[in-house]
């Protein structure tokens, strides 16, 4: 058996000192607004017992959303009116009281949905997903619409049609992408937890970027989502982005959907038997990592190998054949998408309406037309490789991103997409494989770089295996406490 050196996982002396700076052994800053600091399942309580009514908890949230997004700007159509006739209605559902927020790349019906992109910046929305019904039968009461990029392409959240959305940590610095305006909401405590979706990382970067968790489930695990049912490979799944794994875990609970799946059921708190976790800290596709990335990765190994479980650092299991072919069936998508806006609206698409990215993305499929149909049928193969990893592993560990979150205009999808490809991959480079293979991922924010921004670490699992994933992450977040730490906006 191979164990991890304590030269590899101390080979920066801020490895451990950046966790230990994220929350570990600190107590509970003081606030104003105790309501604002309660998880989803503790708000849901407080409802149920009395203690306070669901409109004092939606009204609550309302007035922190007033006060703080000016500073974030993650709300794009905000409705605040229509949350509180909820919230004044009988109870229903489990959660019946707990405010959120739905990502504006999905519909709710009679509400405006932008997709991210001026295309839309009047759309009202007639039908709505059978995953977003589902969030509102079990209680949870939209305040509004959160911030996306344009049809959710990018790993920052800073569309032209609403602005920038704003890392709470530091409102210079990028949420990340395209659940960006849901993590921020998250992160600096508008909401105990907020819907989320993701295609390529997209819940798991911006929880990384913004300090929350984040979890993608295995493909088909929840109700069907927007999209279109014929596509050859369905990538998006959707979540949320909360502050608590309890959160996390009840939600996947209370939202899984009877299929072949194994029934992951409610996980409740970490268990005695012990993993066999591989990390790895070099990319995929070989750019370089950041150092203070690394170091969290390695310092989170070393802590689950201090808490007993068996820890072996590996090469990257994976290669960039697999994010090339991704790259190219994502282009695919995007070009189906302005195709079908423009029989539509019996209009020709225009830099008017779509950003120049989007435009960028659709000229690289043109470019690899040819290579589509190959490129799927190695996506829809790569499931057995992916499995194939896990062989005699339980758990892969890696980062999220290959650096911390950059500056707000760094990933302007105004640039030149040659530029705007070349920093993508720069910074992107482990999420995506999940999404191809439909296995579980989750983003937990075990670190912070040393300018305060959160880094965050991902745990892996084979489709199926989210119970795994939330039984060991549940044993980091008593380690690391990452609740308990907020920004200072908050």
């Amino acid at each position: 058996m191979i164990h991890i050196s304590r030269r590899a996982a101390l080979k920066s002396s801020a490895a451990i000192s950046m966790l230990a700076g994220f929350g570990c052994g600190r107590s509970a800053p003081s606030t104003t607004d105790e309501l604002a600091n309660l998880d989803g399942i503790a708000t849901a309580q407080a409802i149920k017992s009395g203690n306070i009514t669901a409109l004092d908890v939606v009204n609550a949230a309302i007035d922190r959303a007033e006060k703080i997004n000016p500073a974030i700007n993650a709300i794009v159509t905000p409705y605040y009116d229509t949350a509180r006739e909820q919230a004044a209605a009988a109870p229903a559902g489990a959660w019946f009281g707990v405010p959120t927020f739905i990502k504006d790349l999905n519909n709710v019906i009679g509400q405006r949905t932008t997709y991210g992109s001026r295309a839309f910046a009047n759309y009202v929305a007639t039908e709505q997903s059978a995953h977003i019904s589902a969030i509102f039968a079990n209680g949870l009461i939209s305040l509004g619409k959160s911030a996306s990029p344009e049809f959710g392409l990018t790993a920052t959240t800073e569309p032209m049609v609403s602005g920038a959305a704003r890392n709470p940590w530091n409102t210079n610095h990028s949420t990340g992408g395209s659940s960006g305006g849901a993590a921020a909401l998250v992160a600096a405590r508008v909401t105990p937890v907020a819907h989320a979706s993701d295609g390529g990382g997209s819940i798991r970067i911006p929880a990384s970027c913004c300090g929350v968790v984040g979890l993608k489930p295995t493909r088909a695990r929840m109700p069907i989502p927007d999209g279109d049912p014929n596509a050859p490979l369905v990538l998006t799944e959707h979540g949320i982005e909360s502050r608590t794994l309890r959160d996390t875990a009840a939600y996947l609970a209370m939202m899984e959907v009877d299929n072949d799946l194994p029934k992951v059921g409610l996980v409740s708190g970490p268990v005695s038997a012990r993993k066999k976790v591989a990390f790895f800290t070099k990319a995929p596709t070989g750019v370089a990592v950041d150092h203070e990335v690394a170091a969290v990765t390695e310092a989170t190994a070393y802590k689950l190998e201090e808490l007993g479980h068996e820890v072996t650092e590996i090469e990257p299991p994976f290669d960039s054949a697999v994010i090339q072919d991704f790259g190219i069936y994502w282009a695919a998508r995007v070009a189906a998408v302005v195709a079908n806006w423009e029989r539509a609206s019996g209009q020709k698409a225009n830099y008017n309406a779509f950003e120049p990215f989007t435009f960028g993305l659709i000229e690289y499929y043109e470019a690899r037309r040819g290579l589509l149909e190959t490129a799927i049928t190695r996506l829809v193969a790569f499931e057995r490789d992916y499995r194939a990893a896990f062989s005699d592993v339980d758990l892969l560990l890696s980062p999220v991103l290959a650096k911390p979150p950059p500056e707000v205009g760094y990933l302007s999808t105004a640039y030149g997409f040659d530029l705007m490809m070349e920093r993508l991959g720069e910074y992107v480079a482990f999420t995506q494989v999940v999404n191809v293979s439909g296995g579980a991922a989750i983003s937990l924010p075990v670190g912070v770089s040393a300018s305060g921004l959160p880094i965050g670490a991902q745990l892996a699992a084979a489709p199926g295996n989210e119970k795994a994933i939330l039984e060991v992450a549940y044993e980091l977040e008593e380690e690391f406490e990452w609740s308990k730490r907020a920004p200072a906006l908050s």
